[in-house]
C-alpha cells in the first residue's frame, strides 16, 4: 500500500515506537506505509512517524473531525473525555482503547483544567506505549477547558482479553 506523496501543510508527527513529536515541514515527500484505526503511519527521511488523524488533510486524506461544544461553564465534560479517548485506536488491533479496556481510570480536575488517566498496554513491551500515551495527550487536550492531560502507564493489574467489551472480543475472535 505504500504511496509517496507531498505534505500540503505543516503537520504533527510522533516518530514510532520512541513518540518523539515532530514536524514535518510543508512540501516534504513521505511515503504512507499504513493506515489503521483514522491514523497514518509514513516514512520520512528514513524513519517512521504517525499522524494522527485529525492531521490526515496534511498527506490528502479525509481529515477526523472531534468536534467539542463548550458549555460555556468552564468545566471539562467527562462524555467528552470519553468520546476521546474512544476516538483512539490500537495501532496493531483496530480497536479502541476503552472497547479494549486499556483505559483503567480518569480523574478530572475541574479547579484546575487536569485529566489525569491511568492506562495499560496490552502487552508491557509494547513498543508503541509512547505513541499511545502521545495519542490520549493530543485527542483529551481537544475536550474544552482541558488544560493539561497527564498519562500514568500502569501494568498492575495486567491486562487480559476480559477487560474487552463483548463488541471487541467478537471483532477480534477473542470471545470464547
Amino acid at each position: 500500500m505504500q504511496k509517496m506523496m507531498a505534505t500540503s501543510r505543516e503537520v504533527r508527527a510522533r516518530r514510532v515506537p520512541q513518540g518523539e513529536k515532530q514536524i514535518i515541514p510543508q512540501g516534504e515527500f513521505v511515503t504512507l506505509t499504513q493506515e489503521l484505526g483514522g491514523n497514518y503511519t509514513v516514512t520520512w527521511k528514513g524513519n517512521m512517524y504517525r499522524i494522527d488523524g485529525t492531521d490526515a488533510d496534511a498527506i490528502g486524506r479525509q481529515a477526523l473531525v472531534l468536534d467539542f461544544e463548550d458549555a460555556g461553564d468552564g468545566k471539562i465534560n467527562s462524555d467528552q473525555v470519553w468520546e476521546a479517548l474512544e476516538s483512539i485506536y490500537d495501532p496493531e488491533i483496530p480497536i479502541n482503547l476503552v472497547s479494549l479496556g486499556l483505559i483503567y481510570k480518569v480523574d478530572i480536575h475541574q479547579d484546575t483544567g487536569v485529566v489525569n488517566i491511568e492506562m495499560t498496554l496490552t502487552a508491557p513491551g509494547c513498543g508503541m506505549g509512547p505513541v499511545l500515551v502521545g495519542d490520549v495527550e493530543l485527542r483529551v487536550a481537544m475536550v474544552p477547558n482541558v488544560r493539561d492531560v497527564q498519562v500514568d502507564l500502569v501494568f498492575d493489574p495486567a491486562w487480559s482479553r476480559e477487560m474487552m467489551s463483548e463488541e471487541a472480543q467478537l471483532e477480534t475472535g477473542m470471545f470464547f
